[in-house]
């Protein structure tokens, strides 16, 4: 699936997804304004700033995916400069002791903000295998660099 192929009105209902989910994950990890955050103990705290941190980390690499894609739909990018800065990154899974920690409602915005992250991760997928088959060389190398880095 070439990044033209992906269909404009999935990657807009993506992005609103992603734009909702990251303004619902800073209010739920805005320690400021929890009333609930003087009785949190120190781990919780800690979990809580970890986890937020992962969450809106996770959160800015798909909007920025989304966003280069958009602007590559509206003829703003070309195809090398998708490729150079349209990789969306790993993902970096939430960590199982600190989600016991957390409220229901904030494991459940991590968990959706994870659905979020592995959808867009299927699409920047299936985008490169397609590139790959058009350009088999550029595949070749990859799969070298990747057999040298892993052994």
């Amino acid at each position: 699936m070439s990044a033209r192929n992906i269909n404009h009105e999935i990657i807009e209902e993506l992005y609103s997804e992603a734009l909702i989910l990251a303004d619902d994950a800073r209010a739920a990890f805005d320690l400021r304004f929890q009333d609930n955050a003087a009785d949190c103990n120190d781990l919780t705290r800690v979990a809580l700033s970890i986890e937020g941190l992962r969450t809106t980390t996770r959160l800015m690499h798909v909007l920025a995916w989304l966003l280069n894609h958009r602007a590559y739909m509206a003829g703003e990018l070309s195809d090398t400069q998708l490729e150079h800065c349209g990789t969306l990154p790993e993902e970096r899974q939430a960590d199982a002791d600190n989600l016991a920690r957390l409220e229901p409602e904030t494991r459940a915005l991590i968990e959706e903000s994870e659905r979020l992250h592995a959808r867009v991760a299927r699409l920047d997928r299936e985008r490169r295998a397609d590139i790959a088959v058009k350009m088999p060389v550029a595949s070749l190398q990859g799969r070298i660099a990747k057999a040298f880095a892993t052994g």
